[in-house]
């Protein structure tokens, strides 16, 4: 596979003579950030990270997506931290989208560029270094690893998105395809974090009404994506974030693949009752 084009929060501000109109919205069954509202002014910092800030685009929400948070990380060249996860029982994948970073993972260090994919198991002793010449921006997918009696507790791995073969969905000549980084029937795994890819023109012919939470970040391209009963346009750069059971389809637009990084909870039993 060939190098590829992957969008990135743009951070600036506005002109004051820019429209208020935009795309973005927020109902109970989803929402859209597009990339124009991902501006310095929403950045966050974060404890024991340097040289870094971070746009967060979905955090857990009683009564909206409840499973993971996801977040742009932009971290200057140097910087970065030595101790980045507070959280023992969180999981994580990083995915870089820009520059280039030094993953030291299990004893090993890595560098990630731009397509660079890495799976972080609870409880995992990390570091990470902006390497390059320009800052580094990759997403930060974190879960509550949901740990079951008799699963061992998966194993770091860094891989890329050029190094994995896209799998066609079935009847469809591979004009839907899925980049998977984690074979689905590994059920030491409670989360997935694939990239979709869909070639101009091609759908997904239905409406997907499923419990998985999803978070869509566009990497590349654009589409007419069906959300709830709602159709909206999204571009590379913006994000879709969906609840349980929303409804979703797509038409892929442009004159170039659609393609976006999908999160989505799986392979544990639905707890009963409240905490």
């Amino acid at each position: 596979m060939t190098d590829r084009p992957y969008a990135s929060a743009p951070g600036g501000l506005p002109p004051q003579t820019q429209l208020l109109s935009d795309r973005a919205v927020f109902t109970d069954a989803y929402a859209v950030i597009p990339r124009g509202v991902m501006a310095d002014i929403v950045t966050s910092y974060l404890p024991f990270w340097d040289k870094t800030r971070l746009w967060v685009i979905s955090r857990p929400l009683s009564g909206f997506a409840e499973t993971f948070s996801q977040y742009i990380m932009e971290v200057a060249p140097g910087g970065g931290s030595d101790g980045p996860e507070p959280d023992a029982e969180a999981e994580g994948v990083l995915f870089v989208t820009a520059g280039e970073i030094s993953l030291s993972l299990a004893a090993t260090t890595y560098t990630l560029a731009p397509g660079g994919y890495a799976y972080i198991p609870p409880a995992a002793e990390w570091t990470l270094r902006s390497t390059g010449a320009e800052p580094a921006r990759f997403h930060w997918i974190r879960k509550r690893y949901e740990k079951v009696e008799g699963l061992d507790t998966p194993t770091a791995f860094v891989s890329s998105d050029q190094e994995i073969e896209p799998i066609p969905m079935p009847g469809t000549e591979g004009k839907w395809a899925t980049t998977r980084f984690v074979e689905p029937t590994d059920l030491r795994h409670d989360m997935h974090v694939n990239i979709v890819t869909l070639q101009p023109g091609a759908v997904i012919p239905f409406a997907e009404t499923h419990v998985m939470e999803h978070g869509l970040y566009v990497l590349e391209g654009k589409a007419v994506y069906r959300l709830n009963r709602d159709w909206v346009e999204v571009e590379a750069g913006d994000y879709m974030w969906l609840r349980a059971f929303c409804p979703q389809a797509c038409y892929a637009g442009g004159p170039g693949p659609f393609r976006y990084l999908l999160y989505k909870d799986v392979n544990r039993h639905m707890k009963l009752g409240r905490p």
